[in-house]
């Protein structure tokens, strides 16, 4: 099986809201629009947001969202009115991580790799 796309779908309670989240506050770049929803680029991938939703949002979910500059996009975030719920701290397994939610409760969570960070190493053998 070969898999060519991928995206996370959410459906949200209020389509309206979370559309000015993700293009407004996060600054998400649209990908495509389509009646009932929108798709952004989200770096490698794809996040759609349409229909919508009538549940909470899991705890057991959340977004990873990789950032080259974690204090820099902390500070850009709060400057849009983001409350984090954790802020930006080294993680003991070496990332710098801040965890948000977005207005449904979704949880993202922003990462900073640092250099020299296995996740930036090579692994194929040399040669």
């Amino acid at each position: 099986m070969e898999f060519l796309s991928s995206r996370v779908i959410i459906h949200p309670r209020d389509p309206e809201r979370s559309l000015a989240f993700y293009r407004d506050t996060l600054g998400l770049a649209v990908f495509r629009e389509f009646p009932g929803g929108t798709v952004f680029f989200l770096g490698n991938g794809h996040l759609e947001l349409s229909g919508r939703g009538d549940r909470e949002a899991s705890p057991d979910v959340a977004l990873w969202v990789q950032v080259r500059d974690i204090a820099e996009a902390a500070a850009e975030l709060r400057g849009r009115g983001v409350e984090f719920e954790q802020e930006p701290r080294l993680q003991p397994w070496g990332l710098h991580e801040a965890w948000l939610a977005d207005p449904d409760g979704v949880r993202i969570v922003l990462v900073e790799v640092p250099p020299g960070h296995p996740m930036r190493l090579d692994s194929r053998e040399p040669g």
